[in-house]
C-alpha cells in the first residue's frame, strides 16, 4: 500500500466544497477517490497541495474560478428554437449538447435557464463557473493504482466519481 500521494496512486479524500458565502455545495461527509498525477480527477491546485503527503493530511484552499470550475463564458449561453427540444421541458433540465451543435471532443452539458413561446435559453457553463469556492479535504487513504486504472486514467471502486466504478 502506498503511503504517500504521488503520480500513479489512488487517493481517497473526505471533503467539503463551499461557495463564497460558505454554503455547502455537496452532501455532508462527501468522499471521493481519484487517480493522482494530472488525470483531471481533482482540482489541480488541490492535487499539488496533496503531493507527497499521506493519510491524515488536511488541505484547505480558496479556489479562484480559473482554479475550480472556470470563468463564465458568454459563448456558452445560447438561444435555441423551442421545436428542437422535447415536448416536456422545464427550466433546470439538462441536455448533453444541443441540436445543430457541431460535435466536439469535450461533451458540454447545457442547462435550460428560460423558456419562451418559441425560444429556449440554454447555458453550457458549469453552474459554478465564475465563482470562487472553498475546498477542504483530508486524505483518508492512498494506494497504488491498478494497471487498469492507469490505462483508463481514473480511479475505480466505491468512491470513484459516478460512472467510473468499474
Amino acid at each position: 500500500m502506498a503511503e504517500r500521494v504521488e503520480a500513479g496512486t489512488v487517493v481517497t479524500l473526505a471533503y467539503e466544497l463551499r461557495d463564497s458565502d460558505g454554503a455547502l455545495l455537496d452532501e455532508e461527509g462527501a468522499v471521493v477517490a481519484y487517480l493522482h498525477g494530472g488525470h483531471g480527477g481533482i482540482f489541480p491546485r488541490v492535487e499539488a497541495a496533496l503531493e507527497g503527503h499521506g493519510p491524515g493530511h488536511e488541505v484547505a484552499l480558496s479556489l479562484d474560478p480559473e482554479d475550480a470550475f472556470g470563468d463564465y463564458d458568454a459563448e456558452f449561453l445560447r438561444v435555441e428554437p423551442r421545436e428542437a427540444f422535447p415536448d416536456v421541458l422545464q427550466v433546470g433540465m439538462r441536455f448533453e449538447g444541443i441540436p445543430g451543435e457541431a460535435p466536439t471532443e469535450e461533451l458540454r452539458v447545457y442547462t435550460v435557464t428560460a423558456i419562451a413561446d418559441d425560444r429556449v435559453v440554454v447555458d453550457g457553463n458549469h453552474p459554478l463557473a465564475g465563482e470562487r469556492v472553498w475546498f477542504r479535504c483530508e486524505v483518508k487513504a492512498v494506494r497504488a493504482a491498478t494497471p487498469e486504472e492507469l490505462r483508463h486514467g481514473h480511479a475505480h471502486g466505491e468512491h470513484a466519481p459516478e460512472g467510473e466504478g468499474g
